[in-house]
């Protein structure tokens, strides 16, 4: 719907043929000025965004000099001055024209700034409504269900790794019992070996005794062999001295044969006495020394068996230990480097959000600075299209002060009847007239 105001305006004035610039003698002028809205109500903040515009027959020379610098230059002009018969003088109506087609550029200019602004506006809502949050989700029923799971993937893991600590304990168990059967194994053979030396040096033992045993029995025979050789001669001797005669000789006294014989008997049993007991004696410092010698290397080794043992348990309980921190490193290492994939992962997600956002934030720093400065473009359109609206007034009402100011030889009555119509959508809808009367 369009809404324009026309404003007719018809003067007449009646008094002597002196009047000012040819205006006496009572002729009747009609002047029209016709103003559509063009929708700036930003501009004209309280006329509902309906333009106003109002006519005099005469303007003071001059206006276009001194509002030459406007901004009606590169606009298509609309607002015009209507009725063919306005008598202005050339430069008042040139002056006139150009006012007119420069608000008409203003008026041009702010009307498509504010189609700009209102499509932007719509961009902005757009954009934020597509840059808000998505319709939220309701997932706390599957909190239950991913804590549950993760929970249960937790206990997997845990049942895993003890499964596997247990493999490796078992293995380490299996290693430590083919250790411990290698080494009974090897204690067995020294010991075989060590019955072994011994059963040689019983041997030599035996050997010994029984070269000592018939050392002894030849030493027996000998003694039996020298008894029976003595107790022959004994009988010999008493054989002899049976058929006795009685010689008296002179001689030195006889030898006692049995004493002879009684000694060398002692002596023989001495040195025979004296040999066994050496040979025994020999034999049991021998075995003695080879029995305390076996039982002092019995001992030793079986003390070094058991620090091997001591030493194997401890190695085997640290071994266990070992592979158990390096299991336990491996699951943390693995932890660890999970919980940075997923932080990093976290951490350049958030940097891709905080980009988008800063980017985000760029584009809307742009866009408030170009609204800003076309808000300033505005205000000083507006500044200077109150100062021309405010220059128009002045002109008016310097043209009635100028009229007034002047004095003439005769006394000149103007009449002026002012008809204000409302017309929307090419009808009427009201209508207004003033008749205003002014003597010269």
């Amino acid at each position: 719907m369009s809404t324009s105001y026309s404003i007719r305006q018809t003067s007449s004035t009646g008094g002597s043929s002196m009047g000012l610039g040819g205006f006496g003698g009572g002729p009747s002028r009609f002047s029209s000025v016709h103003l559509e809205n063009y929708g700036a109500p930003n501009m004209f903040g309280g006329t509902g965004g309906r333009g106003v515009s109002a006519s005099k027959t005469r303007l003071v020379s001059g206006l276009g000099s001194g509002l030459s610098n406007g901004y009606g230059g590169d606009f298509i002009s609309s607002f015009s001055v209507g009725g063919g018969d306005v008598f202005l003088p050339g430069g008042e109506k040139e002056t006139m024209q150009n006012l007119n087609n420069r608000l008409a550029s203003y008026l041009e200019k702010v009307r498509s700034l504010e189609e700009a602004n209102t499509k932007l506006e719509i961009q902005i809502r757009e954009w934020y409504q597509k840059q808000g949050p998505g319709p939220e989700h309701d997932y706390s029923s599957y909190y239950k269900m991913i804590e549950d799971l993760q929970n249960k993937i937790l206990a997997a893991n845990m049942d895993n790794a003890r499964v596997l600590l247990q493999l490796d304990n078992a293995k380490l168990a299996a290693d430590d019992f083919r250790t411990k059967y290698e080494n009974e194994l090897a204690i067995r053979m020294s010991v075989e070996a060590d019955i072994n030396g011994l059963r040689k040096v019983l041997d030599e033992l035996t050997l010994y005794k029984a070269d000592q045993e018939m050392q002894i029995e030849s030493m027996k025979e000998e003694l039996i062999y020298l008894k029976k050789n003595h107790e022959e001669e004994m009988n010999a001797l008493r054989g002899q001295v049976g058929g006795r005669v009685n010689v008296e000789v002179d001689a030195a006294p006889p030898v006692d044969l049995t004493k002879i014989l009684a000694d060398m008997r002692n002596q023989y049993e001495i040195m025979a006495e004296k040999n066994r007991k050496d040979a025994e004696t020999w034999f049991f410092s021998k075995s003695e020394e080879l029995n305390r010698e076996v039982a002092t290397h019995a001992e030793q080794i079986q003390t070094s068996k058991s620090e091997i043992t001591d030493l194997k348990r401890d190695l085997q309980g640290l071994e266990i230990e070992l592979q158990t921190q390096l299991s336990m490193k491996a699951a943390l290492e693995g932890t660890l480097a999970e919980t940075e994939g997923r932080y990093c992962m976290q951490l350049s997600q958030i940097q891709d959000l905080i980009s988008s956002v800063e980017a985000q934030l760029a584009d809307l720093r742009s866009d408030m600075e170009r609204q800003s400065y076309e808000y300033k473009v505005l205000l000083d359109v507006k500044s200077r299209l109150e100062m021309e609206i405010a220059t128009y007034r002045r002109l008016l009402e310097g043209e009635e002060s100028i009229a007034s100011s002047k004095k003439d030889v005769s006394q000149t009555t103007r009449k002026v009847r002012t008809i204000i119509e409302e017309c929307v959508d090419g009808k009427i809808v009201s209508s207004r007239e003033q008749v205003h009367h002014s003597t010269y």
